[in-house]
């Protein structure tokens, strides 16, 4: 209880220039997009929905998204070292070393999770996105096969109110320099939205340098009053050191270190270690009004990727091509007679198809070697998804929908003379949903879904190298029922859920002698969460006074997750906490506003201990982070900012390797660190 009070009463100050024009804006009602043809403002939305928007996420530092995702609650973003984004909604990171898999992903219209289920999510510079709804539980209703959640990312371009120019340059501790630049016009009925930035980073630890080159486009041509194109693009170089974990007495002695050599293994710094990826990827999006009510939607996509790591033990390059497809046809907001009800009815289907030539050499010095092994996998899933939403009068919205879901893939060892094929069941992901509006600013909400994640790609061929066919998919069923107020003037919004989630034959990491990884199905979890959302404009946004505005934000997740009948190597490990997943989080944070264009803001985050290793031997510390900004809008084109991360100097890791040979756990942060810069909007 000490550490909640504590977590819930500390405000670090910190700054966000606003303008005060956009006060009208600030407080208008959040909206849902992520339904096809379903237009829910938040309130009304059954199921648990968090939007993040353009506001939110610039009052972030805006080199990754990790603090601004760390605000919702259950969801948990990591990032090793600058590039290595980890990410886990209402789960763990078992599932994800390195990468994001169990999420699916969505950049508008077009899935930018693969068909073998990874999600280069770290290709994408955060500035590139004007918001995010992230949709928690697992959801197939039209997003196909998940057991985590959904994340919708809209591109620059995609939204209302984006600036005709915008350019921002910045720097940093650490060697930190990133500027960015976006331009959108009109002409017409067709709109052009360029988006371009560098980040360059030495990093904190040794062997943990960054830079990434990204440019993105969204062009939307309305051809005439019904019928619309749009084309997504982007191609971005990345190429990052990864430092490797430290043992406990490595990072007391020495926390920038890179993980040292052995008697038996070279050092990262010696093997050069590191993720190099070079993807292009692109997408059309046609959407047909085709009456009143009903519209129809087709996206056709394809994406190019170039992978090299640089490894301990090796070096894989890999070459990833995927192509896909996604259509639906919705009915929207059509009455019933004269009943009062009114139906949104969505059916579709998407199809996609990954193929991957990977090729694992000897690592010598950041060199190819000697080929050790060869595979030629593709993996192919589609899906069909059908579902209704009927609204009887004003209060009551009901939801019921399905997919089935098909997943497979072909493989061919060269080294091993292999080849073959596996074939996974057809599944159903069903979920049914209740929504009730108590008063004009309550509403409560059920909702029971299935989830189902079949294993990708690089857990099937994980970095030993063996292609293993009897991993299998895990499912299981989700429970939860939640609050949500919104007063009518947008001043308070609060959002609490309780959720009970059985998944079975868990998808586990686990490690040979030598370092290298393979996974296996655990027997299950059982994950009881409670998750709270809110905040408050303790002083409305006002154009006089010397407090303009003043917001407080609370995020607090609860997690009582564990293993059930889990038995690894002869150990029992059911009743254990879910490895990597902290008790508690709470995050807090305070904007305020003041005259000549100041506004004051500060982020504060409280994160349990939480387990290393399945046998709960070893813990991660708690920790406390607080990050601070301040901006001043010297006028309405330019503004100059600056703040501080890690105002407490903690020693603590923002992703630990779990279950890791020698106890080699920990990836430190950054200790206090700060950065400025100057920022012209036109």
């Amino acid at each position: 209880m000490k550490k909640l009070l504590l977590a819930l009463g500390i405000f670090p100050l910190a700054t966000y220039a606003q303008s005060y024009s956009d006060t009208t804006h600030r407080l208008r009602e959040v909206v849902i997009q992520a339904y096809p043809g379903k237009q829910f403002t938040l309130l009304q939305v059954p199921t648990s929905s968090t939007v993040l928007t353009s506001r939110q996420l610039a009052l972030q530092q805006g080199v990754t998204l990790l603090p601004a995702m760390n605000t919702v609650p259950g969801v948990r973003m990591e990032e090793r070292s600058p590039g290595s984004y980890r990410l886990s909604l209402r789960g763990s990171l078992l599932r994800s070393p390195f990468g994001i898999r169990n999420v699916k992903i969505y950049l508008d219209e077009i899935p930018l999770t693969d068909a073998g289920g990874n999600s280069y999510l770290n290709l994408s510079d955060p500035g590139s996105f004007q918001g995010i709804e992230v949709l928690k539980g697992p959801d197939g209703s039209q997003f196909g096969a998940n057991s985590g959640g959904v994340i919708l990312l809209h591109p620059a371009g995609t939204l209302p109110d984006s600036s005709r120019l915008h350019a921002d340059i910045q720097g940093g501790s650490y060697g930190l320099f990133r500027e960015q630049v976006g331009w959108q016009h009109q002409w017409g009925n067709y709109q052009l939205n360029v988006y371009q930035a560098v980040h360059r980073s030495d990093g904190y630890r040794d062997n943990s340098a960054m830079q990434r080159y990204y440019i993105q486009t969204a062009q939307q041509w309305q051809y005439n009053a019904h019928n619309q194109l749009k084309l997504l693009a982007f191609y971005s170089d990345l190429d990052y050191r990864t430092p490797g974990g430290l043992t406990a007495a490595q990072m007391d002695a020495n926390p920038k270190a890179a993980r040292p050599a052995t008697p038996a293994l070279p050092g990262a710094i010696t093997q050069k270690a590191g993720i190099r990826n070079k993807t292009a990827f692109g997408g059309l999006v046609h959407t047909s009004q085709l009456s009143e009510h009903w519209q129809h939607v087709i996206s056709v996509y394809g994406s190019n990727t170039h992978f090299e790591n640089p490894f301990i033990t090796n070096y894989e390059a890999r070459d990833e091509n995927t192509a896909g497809a996604r259509t639906y046809i919705a009915l929207q907001d059509q009455p019933l007679g004269n009943s009062g009800m009114r139906l949104d009815w969505t059916t579709g289907l998407e199809w996609q198809q990954t193929t991957s030539d990977i090729d694992n050499y000897g690592n010598r010095a950041g060199v190819r070697d000697t080929l050790q092994a060869a595979s030629d996998i593709t993996a192919r899933q589609y899906f069909y998804f059908t579902g209704l939403t009927l609204r009887p009068g004003k209060q009551w919205v009901a939801e019921a929908a399905v997919s089935v879901n098909y997943y497979r893939y072909h493989f061919n060892d060269v080294a091993a003379g292999v080849d073959g094929k596996k074939k996974f069941t057809a599944e159903l992901m069903p979920r049914f949903s209740l929504s009730y509006l108590i008063t004009p600013a309550l509403a409560a909400r059920a909702t029971v879904s299935r989830g189902y994640s079949p294993p990708s790609i690089a857990e099937v061929r994980a970095s030993d190298n063996i292609i293993n066919t009897g991993l299998q998919a895990e499912t299981g069923w989700n429970y939860e029922t939640g609050l949500r107020l919104n007063s009518r003037n947008n001043r308070f919004m609060a959002d609490a859920a309780v959720f009970y989630y059985k998944l079975q034959d868990a998808i586990v990491r686990k490690l040979h002698d030598n370092g290298t990884e393979f996974f296996t199905n655990a027997g299950g979890t059982n994950q009881t969460g409670v998750e709270f959302q809110g905040s408050a404009w303790l002083q409305m946004p006002r154009r006089e006074g010397f407090l303009r505005g003043i917001q407080l934000q609370e995020s607090f997740t609860y997690s009582h997750f564990r293993f059930s009948n889990y038995n690894s190597a002869g150990k029992d490990f059911s009743g254990n906490a879910l490895t990597g997943v902290p008790k508690t989080v709470v995050t807090s944070s305070l904007l305020i506003e003041l005259p000549a264009r100041v506004s004051l803001y500060g982020q504060y985050n409280f994160v349990d201990r939480l387990p290393l290793d399945d046998a709960n031997t070893a813990f991660a510390n708690e920790y406390h982070l607080v990050q601070a900004k301040v901006n001043w809008g010297v006028n309405k084109w330019l503004a100059v900012y600056a703040g501080a991360d890690n105002l407490l100097n903690q020693r603590y890791n923002l992703g630990n390797d779990l279950n890791a040979v020698g106890a080699r756990y920990y990836n430190p942060a950054p200790d206090r660190n700060y950065y400025g810069g100057v920022r012209v909007t036109l």
